[in-house]
């Protein structure tokens, strides 16, 4: 990994707690700070990470967000005793106040700024703040749900003002709805601003109108507040997933942001009392890997909320390892979203297509309006209870396991005459008389061709290495792209517990693998009409100018391959890039970096000889190093949107994360 990753942390923040009876803020406790660093020194990952001071927050960057009168009255509060922050206490809502919290709260804030300062002057690629008191909730003018000021959106306004930061993607998978960073920017079409949240109907706090689907921002900025809200508790990692596919990342990659700053809040995680959720840990590790390669890899990720100190500490890591570059875990439980979710992730994009073009086909609301708030309530009260009364029993989940980084991270087979790329390890020949005699019997039918030998039998020794976990992913320069692919399915796909995503990119003809057993599942890319569906696991997607339409091929990437990817939970992910597939470097190394999240990073890329030009940028994302920005996309092309739904919605049945809309509603599909 080029740069590195900054830490910013000081025990400092630490040194306030409640000093008061309060069974609401009972929770917001200096250990959720501690035992977060602690695991992060403990799994060695704070010395792998570039330590960054924290510095308080001036009045000046405080203004930024807050009202002079507001910042006036939290100075007060040192000075105070404790009666009187009692008192000064209750003008708010769900906060409290410490003699020391004013010099805490603006050494947050600082920590938020320095991570923003150290990422954008390029000092480091990415980082992670670890603060407290906690930010999205604070008002312009008043403190609220344990939080004084608004640390990431002090953040956004500091990376736009001192920087020039045309466009900031806030991200914000707290549990709780950040209205704070809502307020501050719903009618700014510079920062888009997204937050899931639980929300059950309006009867979880903040309880507020605003945080429901359809406060998509005002005036100017109407379309950049995208509101996602969970309806009931128990959400597992799917439903995750498939709102990222469906909703924030088609939106994300159409803005373009210059900057991404997650509200990185882990009440979200199993566990947490606050959320009531069931997604484990290691999910944060794949919502952290596919915002990576938006805004150049610039990703600043602030802590908010978690306040179960197990499943925190294990999120926090999670976050950390991936910002590091650490291949993510193989995604565990991906069982489709629910039903509840799919009705929210319907209403989201309804509300915003008119907005992006990227969901110019989402579904509108039928007449029936499945709005979150037409549900019976009595009906759903009831099943509330039940599901609050499951959840009062004490949640176990397994560690995640210790992610295990090999030895080597980009091995490459090249012919003579092409120079190895800086970072990557040229794999030697193999000597393997198993292999050579495999390779001469299946694909060289008795031809004493040495260089083909010498390539075939390399491939298949460095899929084994892959197997073995010694090498992370590979790139080879290969004849004929069309033999090696077989000849590394073959040998990939025999070993017992594998499963090999196969992905084509260009109109060559690429027969089927021949079974439909599920040991491996081709995706192609082209701009080849197929005359009929090749079955649940050979899946041709027919774009008209092939891939030299960005938009088009990105959303198909986002809205069909990644939740086909994340589904099918390959061992091995094979990239192939046949001659002539005109898609651009800053496209293709985004596809290369976004299908490393799957497989344990255990990805090989296949490209023709005549492709040396492709060598250094597939290298570099393989070596972690964040795609090109695409730009701002124009709209995608309707008879590829029309083609992509259609395709959409006949697998849909066999892989669940490609549902948007619910069982009931899916008559009146995307259009």
């Amino acid at each position: 990994m080029k740069m590195g990753t900054a830490l910013v942390y000081d025990e400092e923040m630490t040194k306030y707690k409640l000093l008061w009876v309060d069974p609401v803020c009972k929770i917001e406790v200096p250990e959720r700070l501690t035992v977060s660093h602690e695991a992060l020194v403990k799994a060695g990952l704070a010395d792998r990470c570039v330590a960054v001071p924290v510095r308080e927050a001036t009045d000046a960057d405080i203004l930024l967000v807050h009202s002079e009168e507001y910042l006036e009255a939290v100075k007060k509060t040192p000075y105070m005793t404790l009666e009187d922050l009692k008192e000064f206490t209750l003008q708010y809502g769900d906060v409290y106040f410490h003699p020391n919290i004013y010099h805490c709260a603006k050494l947050a804030a600082g920590a938020a700024l320095q991570l923003v300062d150290s990422v954008v002057t390029g000092k480091v690629r990415n980082g992670m703040a670890l603060v407290r008191p906690p930010g999205h909730h604070s008002m312009r003018s008043a403190a609220n749900g344990f939080c004084v000021f608004n640390n990431v959106a002090i953040a956004a306004q500091y990376a736009k003002q001192k920087y020039g930061m045309k466009r900031v993607l806030i991200v914000d998978w707290d549990v709780h709805h950040g209205q704070g960073v809502q307020s501050c920017f719903e009618d700014d079409p510079n920062v888009l601003y997204f937050s899931w949240h639980r929300y059950e109907h309006q009867r979880f706090w903040p309880q507020l109108r605003d945080s429901d689907y359809d406060c998509v921002g005002k005036e100017k900025g109407a379309g950049f507040n995208i509101n996602v809200p969970w309806n009931k508790v128990g959400m597992k990692n799917s439903d995750y997933l498939s709102v990222f596919c469906h909703a924030l990342l088609p939106i994300a990659y159409e803005f373009s942001p210059d900057l991404v700053l997650v509200c990185a809040g882990f009440d979200s995680a199993i566990g947490d009392p606050e959320g009531e959720m069931c997604a484990s840990p290691d999910i944060f590790a794949h919502l952290t890997h596919l915002l990576m390669n938006l805004a150049g890899g610039k990703v600043c990720a602030v802590l908010e909320g978690g306040y179960n100190l197990t499943s925190l500490h294990q999120s926090v890591c999670q976050t950390v390892q991936t910002l590091l570059g650490d291949p993510a875990p193989r995604p565990a439980d991906l069982d489709g979203p629910c039903t509840s979710t799919l009705e929210s992730l319907h209403c989201v994009r309804s509300a915003h297509r008119q907005y992006w073009s990227c969901l110019k086909h989402a579904a509108e609301l039928p007449t029936s309006e499945i709005s979150t708030k037409c549900i019976q309530l009595a009906e759903e009260e009831e099943k509330q209870k039940e599901e609050e009364e499951k959840s009062t029993e004490k949640e176990a989940w397994p560690e995640p396991l210790k992610r295990v980084t090999p030895p080597v991270r980009t091995a490459v087979v090249l012919p003579d005459g092409v120079a190895c790329p800086d970072g990557c390890e040229r794999f030697s020949p193999s000597e393997d008389p198993v292999i050579l005699n495999k390779v001469r019997e299946n694909f060289l039918k008795g031809s004493d061709d040495s260089d083909a030998l010498t390539s075939l039998s390399s491939l298949t020794a460095l899929v084994e290495k892959m197997e073995k976990n010694e090498i992370c992913n590979g790139l080879a320069l290969v004849r004929d792209v069309s033999t090696a692919r077989m000849c590394v399915v073959q040998h990939a796909a025999t070993a017992h517990r594998n499963r090999v995503l196969i992905v084509c990119v260009g109109d060559a003809v690429v027969p089927s693998p021949g079974t439909d057993d599920g040991k491996t599942l081709l995706v192609q890319f082209s701009n080849k009409e197929s005359e009929e569906q090749k079955g649940k696991f050979h899946i041709p997607v027919c774009l008209k100018e092939g891939c030299r339409d960005v938009s088009g091929f990105t959303l198909a990437v986002l809205g069909l391959l990644l939740p086909l990817g994340y589904e099918y939970d390959p061992s091995l992910v094979l990239l192939v890039r046949t001659p002539g597939s005109g898609l651009c470097d800053a496209a293709w190394q985004q596809l290369t970096g976004l299908l490393q999240g799957l497989a344990q990073g255990h990805t090989l890329v296949l490209m023709q000889e005549g492709e040396k030009a492709c060598v250094g940028p597939t290298a570099s994302s393989l070596l972690g190093v964040a795609a090109p920005s695409l730009g701002k996309l124009p709209a995608p092309l309707p008879e590829d949107v029309e083609a992509l739904e259609r395709l959409r919605h006949r697998l849909q049945a066999d892989w669940k994360l490609l549902q948007t809309t619910a069982p009931e509603t899916a008559g009146g599909e995307e259009k």
